[in-house]
């Protein structure tokens, strides 16, 4: 996505030369997208990085993986695989391209419903880190969700608590809970619809799919649930950026909230930052 504006900074000199940089790696290994602001750019350099971008899609649109997730579904138990080295669910006429991979057979509907415990965490710790919740800490979430009465939950670089939401929903008729999965890992596209997932870097508040995705969320704003870990500025600024969706769509039904309910998990103590940008939080202590 976007990238961001950041400033060489030195110990006790005034303010540097201001450069745009990758918005989610702090490696220059994982994205050496690097210009200076004042930077004139040339249109060979231009097209050389439109042709790395076009080299680093993704295999397949979300719009593709949900078509061939539902074709995935209607195979027989023996026939559906998945490629632990792709990270890809298989069709049977694709087993060809991976016969020197390692791969699951025999994938069932509730390993489906559970897609982070079928794929590989991502663990580099500087891009996009990721940091499970355990069964018993998406149920208490869910129990405090309940509890205080929200049945929409933007589940924003949560995917457990949303598979928890989005089973105890297909499984219990007179269960009203329902998330939006709000998440940089794309291969969460390959198990959920486009009005269950949206591809969505935290850091700069872009939808890479579009006005489409983004309007998705704005119908689901009506609670927060974040992540570990974020840089507190940038994310601070992208939910501000909610904040008007969900005082928008209270107000259409005559209720008058004026701060959006968060809840922000964070590993690190920094309470006095956050209360920098979010003055009304109250910290609390939970092991999650």
């Amino acid at each position: 996505g976007p990238a961001l504006l950041f400033v060489k900074t030195g110990q006790g000199k005034e303010e540097g030369r201001r450069f745009y940089a990758c918005s989610a790696c702090r490696d220059r290994k994982d994205c050496n997208f690097f210009q200076w602001e004042d930077e004139k750019v040339s249109e060979t350099r231009l097209a050389a990085r439109e042709e790395y971008n076009r080299n680093h899609q993704p295999s397949f649109t979300h719009r593709q993986n949900v078509d061939r997730y539902k074709n995935f579904v209607l195979l027989p138990l023996p026939k559906r695989r998945f490629c632990q080295e792709c990270q890809q669910l298989l069709l049977p006429a694709e087993w060809e391209n991976h016969t020197d991979h390692q791969f699951l057979c025999d994938i069932t509907t509730a390993q489906l419903k559970s897609p982070s415990q079928l794929l590989y965490p991502l663990e580099n710790k500087k891009t996009n880190a990721q940091y499970l919740f355990a069964d018993r800490s998406c149920q208490f979430l869910l129990n405090l969700l309940i509890n205080l009465g929200f049945r929409r939950v933007l589940s924003v670089g949560t995917p457990r608590l949303h598979e928890m939401i989005q089973s105890k929903a297909s499984q219990e008729e007179e269960f009203s809970v329902r998330s939006l999965l709000l998440d940089i890992d794309f291969r969460y596209s390959q198990f959920y619809t486009e009005d269950e997932f949206c591809h969505y870097n935290m850091f700069n508040h872009h939808f890479f799919g579009g006005e489409r995705t983004s309007s998705s969320a704005q119908h689901d704003v009506h609670i927060h649930v974040c992540v570990f870990g974020t840089f507190t500025v940038n994310f601070s600024c992208c939910m501000y950026c909610f904040s008007p969706m969900y005082t928008k769509v209270f107000s259409l039904l005559g209720h008058d909230n004026k701060e959006m309910p968060m809840f922000w998990i964070f590993p690190y103590f920094f309470e006095s930052r956050i209360l920098d940008f979010f003055p009304s939080f109250s910290m609390m202590d939970y092991q999650v």
